[in-house]
């Protein structure tokens, strides 16, 4: 199979999935059986593009000419090469993690879950893919629209008002600010290709590129900067599974990889480090580091703690992107990734503590190390990893970040990053002090050992992994990254 025809293959097979798994809804053991055979072809798929990205190749295939310099299409290149990877690897566990804890939890509706699941991979990649920003937004609002009913899964009161305020935040500040940022570009450049070197150098003022970098950065919803952020938190009010996608696997990260991918191919990072007009946003992201790691230290319960953590981590990929120099793009580029499994494995944590020991208050949680050892010890490393520290994959993000920030001459910047991750500190390495050096506030329900279902075990291990794997293989990772920077 050619390049050019797997990307096609990549965005189709996970909508063929999702008909499969509705046709098989009925029966369980087939419906998940097609669930991960087809995250695992899709992970191969896309791996199958990787050698030809490496090589220098950007294999690329349009669909559809809207009207002339505006075509549907796709294009793969690193960044998008590393999104996708992302994208269609935690598929996979998640999907493993999610038969166990759906399972375990006696969840409704379990068909649904997993077909839209499903259609919000296929928009996921489609983001991952674009070949200009005219695509991107399609499939930005296709995850959009494929997400809420998993965030509104349980039907509840709650549920419906947190879906109200995930779709009210996201939809308005898409076609508000994103879509208007979209159409000035189109009317300064005439296109919305993503191009080496970026397409606004020369065709606009500083004060009018300035407004742009705003209706792009706040227009992405997705990314949670700091004030249009309460969708992430509301949205807690769905399975564990779902918030592993709307923190790790595809939501979040499609919203930031936007902000990148806009700034480094519709901007250009020489234009905004010449001009000094990426400035203000280094500072906003710079505050949502920190206030966002400031409330996390103030929530009990746990999912909501680590969501606003993802609101802080988020906003260093947002920093890279605003450092417009090579290491902070490398370092933003390569926090998509470490991020991702190490927020995935807390979130995972997180689910298996509820459907094995039914907590959620983390002050409810002292000594759960000792009947959850295997879960904790996961905990503790996807913490190492959010916090940034060897052997965990996050160090070498925060590592090419604080690079980034130095070489801007940004030394308070430098500073933020540096409190952030004694910050994270502060409201992570308490957790697992409690499970494991604190006596429980009351007798366990049950003696020794009592884990989440296997498969929930089994998955979180896997992530746990991957933290400390990445640690390892960031090499390869930057290798694959370089030429973002270095065409």
């Amino acid at each position: 199979m050619n390049p050019s025809t797997a990307i096609l293959v990549a965005l189709v097979l996970p909508m063929l999935g999702a008909l499969l798994i509705s046709l098989t809804g009925s029966r369980p053991n087939l419906r998940e059986s097609v669930t991960l055979a087809t995250g695992g072809i899709l992970f191969l798929v896309v791996a199958s593009i990787v050698p030809s990205v490496l090589d220098g190749g950007r294999p690329e295939v349009e669909v559809l000419e809207v009207m002339p310099g505006l075509a549907l299409a796709f294009k793969v290149e690193p960044l998008g090469m590393l999104f996708s990877l992302v994208a269609s690897g935690l598929w996979i566990v998640t999907s493993l993690y999610a038969i166990g804890y759906m399972r375990g939890h006696h969840e409704k509706n379990q068909t649904r879950f997993y077909v839209f699941f499903a259609v919000a991979i296929s928009a996921a990649l489609g983001v991952a893919f674009a070949r200009n920003m005219f695509t991107l937004f399609i499939f930005y609002e296709m995850l959009t629209l494929s997400t809420y009913p998993l965030v509104t899964h349980h039907r509840s009161e709650d549920a419906k008002r947190s879906g109200r305020i995930y779709m009210g935040i996201l939809m308005s500040t898409s076609i508000g600010l994103l879509l208007l940022g979209m159409i000035w570009t189109w009317h300064l450049t005439g296109t919305l290709e993503f191009t080496p070197g970026g397409i606004l150098e020369g065709k606009a003022s500083s004060t009018i590129i300035g407004v742009l970098l705003a209706l792009y950065a706040f227009g992405t919803g997705k990314a949670a900067l700091m004030p249009f952020h309460r969708w992430l938190p509301a949205a807690m009010v769905a399975p564990t599974p779902v918030s592993a996608l709307l923190h790790a696997v595809a939501v979040v990260k499609a919203g930031v990889f936007t902000v990148m991918k806009v700034v480094v191919y519709l901007f250009g990072t020489d234009l905004l480090s010449s001009t000094g007009l990426s400035i203000w946003l280094m500072y906003v992201a710079g505050a949502t580091i920190l206030i966002g790691s400031l409330v996390a230290l103030t929530k009990d319960n746990l999912k909501a703690r680590l969501a606003y953590s993802t609101i802080s981590q988020l906003s260093y990929i947002v920093l890279g992107a605003a450092l417009a120099n090579d290491w902070g793009v490398i370092g933003g580029s390569m926090h998509i990734a470490m991020h991702a499994v190490g927020k995935i494995t807390l979130f995972f944590c997180a689910g298996a503590i509820m459907v094995a020991s039914h907590k959620t208050e983390i002050s409810d949680m002292a000594g759960i190390g000792r009947t959850m050892p295997v879960t904790m010890v996961a905990f503790f490393i996807g913490a190492v990893s959010v916090i940034g520290l060897p052997p965990m994959g996050g160090s070498w993000s925060k590592w090419y970040l604080a690079l980034g920030a130095a070489d801007a001459h940004q030394n308070i910047l430098v500073a933020v990053l540096m409190i952030s991750s004694l910050l994270n500190i502060a409201y992570l390495m308490p957790i697992v002090a409690r499970a494991f050096f604190i006596a429980p506030n009351e007798p366990p329900e049950h003696e020794g050992i009592h884990e989440a279902p296997v498969l929930c075990v089994v998955a979180l291990c896997l992530t746990a992994a991957g933290c400390v794997g990445l640690f390892f293989y960031a090499g390869d990772l930057y290798r694959l990254l370089m030429p973002i920077v270095q065409p």
